[in-house]
């Protein structure tokens, strides 16, 4: 079942003029609105928080609101500037998320996510990663999953919740609460229903559909078929202008994989030609299949590396052509290098030179596109003395990152994820434990070594100032090697709770 995420930016025209403003624009707790014409007159089109905790609303004249606010902060609204930014980040979204990617104007984004989700660990983890990412850069947003685009678009707008997750095959039942404006209908005709005594989407749903469509017109029929899944609402992809890209359209739908393959098979080989003219290679690519239902289907694979070999690259899509449901038939279908980076010829080694080095990127291309990016990575050093922050997670044919664990003191095997507090008893205040409990095991210990004294990154948080460990190495009657530390110096209470705690397990 098709899975749509829309992208609801509630604060869009302001958050664009912050990005481009700089630090000209005002501070953030100062009330600060974006004005529009609308009927000969200007009107708030975009408010902060600020200004609407100062009890500015989006529509309300302008005139009025400098009377609520004297000395508020007015800037013109530019609708075009407002559409081409999204338009931009329309497509960052494209290279990094899906490749099935729209517009939703004035202030939103349609995302088909079918088959992209486990690339990101999961449907949760996406809309996370989108939310978060936004943030970063300034961005206000909040994200809603469903199996429509009526029904994302609503959730995503009417709900209070940042990060709305739908289950697959939820129903009309997810929308009955929301209010009449969340089919996507006009003015005219959700004030019209409201006349009627209508206040949400459910109180629609439960008339018949004859006479509201006859009252109101087809669109609001329409409307509801959308948000209910009855009526197909196809998503044009956006497209770069730059993008290498091929197409193939077929005078008879095809659906067979068989087909499909032989075609893809064609169209890598066109793609191939296209990226070795301009010097590229791809690191990421979409199959896209348009169905003659006006339904579309995606597939996207990534690449370690910049590639551009023919049977390397069909491989990779053959192998996700499983996920592709082609219906009554695919009508037209593209590949496009989504992400292409530059890539130049190389004199092979030969056996008299040299011996080629190990090449495992096509291991890691297969590994990555059938369980995600996150689940391929290599550790990697950080230039730190807590344990726990002096590892990262890389990928696999990342750079050396320059650092390297200290070596004049062992290090486990194993890291815990968190240290896990033991009970034990010992002589304070350099002196090892005679025994610890961990897990409901009581262990006696039968050597040690230590302390190691770990002090806290002062730079990171004034807590950590005076805070310091101290880290035994333990052994067992058992033989099993154990990392334990006591927080504290033993001494000083302002330097630890003198707890101890379990962190690591030698091999």
């Amino acid at each position: 079942m098709a899975r749509v995420i829309s992208v609801y930016l509630p604060k869009w025209p302001i958050d664009r003029l912050r990005r481009t403003g700089g630090d000209v624009m005002p501070a953030s707790d100062r009330p600060f609105v974006v004005a529009g014409s609308e009927r000969n007159r200007q009107v708030v089109t975009a408010a902060t928080d600020a200004a609407c905790a100062a009890g500015i609303r989006v529509g309300m004249p302008l005139t009025k609101a400098r009377v609520l606010v004297p000395g508020l902060v007015v800037e013109n609204a530019d609708p075009a500037a407002d559409a081409q930014s999204l338009k931009r980040l329309a497509l960052w979204l494209l290279q990094r998320f899906s490749p099935v990617v729209a517009v939703d104007p004035p202030d939103g984004i349609v995302v088909e996510s079918t088959g992209s989700d486990h690339l990101h660990g999961g449907e949760a983890a996406m809309l996370d990663a989108i939310v978060g990412r936004l943030a970063m850069s300034g961005i206000a947003a909040k994200v809603a999953i469903a199996d429509t685009w009526g029904a994302a678009h609503a959730l995503a707008r009417f709900r209070r919740e940042t990060i709305v997750v739908a289950n697959s095959a939820h129903g009309p039942q997810i929308l009955e609460p929301l209010p009449l404006w969340a089919l996507r209908i006009d003015d005219a005709t959700a004030h019209g229903l409201v006349k009627l005594g209508f206040r949400t989407v459910g109180d629609v749903l439960a008339q018949p559909r004859a006479p509201l469509v006859r009252r109101f017109g087809t669109e609001l029929g329409r409307r509801i078929d959308h948000a209910l899944g009855q009526a197909v609402e196809p998503i044009e992809p956006l497209r770069p202008d730059d993008i290498v890209e091929v197409r193939r359209s077929f005078a008879e739908p095809i659906g067979a994989a068989e087909t499909i393959a032989r075609y893809v098979g064609k169209l890598v080989v066109a793609l191939c030609m296209e990226l070795d003219r301009r010097g590229l290679g791809a690191r990421r690519l979409d199959l896209v299949c348009h169905r003659v239902d006006s339904g579309v289907e995606a597939v996207r694979v990534g690449t370690a590396t910049p590639v551009r070999d023919v049977k390397r690259l069909t491989r990779l899509l053959c192998d996700k052509i499983e996920t592709i449901a082609p219906g009554f038939g695919i009508e037209l279908m593209t590949i496009a290098a989504t992400v292409a980076e530059p890539l130049h010829a190389r004199q092979s080694a030969t056996t008299l030179i040299e011996t080629a080095p190990t090449d495992i990127s096509n291991l890691i291309d297969v590994l990555s596109n059938r369980i995600g990016e996150r689940g391929v990575y290599r550790f990697a050093a950080v230039a730190s003395d807590v344990p726990e922050r002096s590892v990262q997670r890389i990928s696999p044919l990342a750079a050396d990152t320059g650092s390297a664990w200290p070596d004049h003191w062992p290090r486990p095997s194993r890291l815990l994820l968190r240290p896990e507090v033991i009970e034990t008893m010992a002589l304070l205040p350099d002196h090892p434990p005679a025994w610890f409990s961990w897990r409901g095991i009581r262990r006696r210990i039968k050597r040690a070594d230590g302390p190691e004294r770990v002090f806290g990154e002062w730079w990171r948080a004034d807590a950590e100032l005076v805070a310091v460990r101290d880290y035994f190495r333990v052994e067992d009657d058992a033989g099993e090697r154990f990392w334990v530390y006591r927080a504290g110096d033993g001494e000083n209470a302002e330097t630890g709770s003198h707890r101890w705690f379990m962190h690591g397990i030698f091999g």
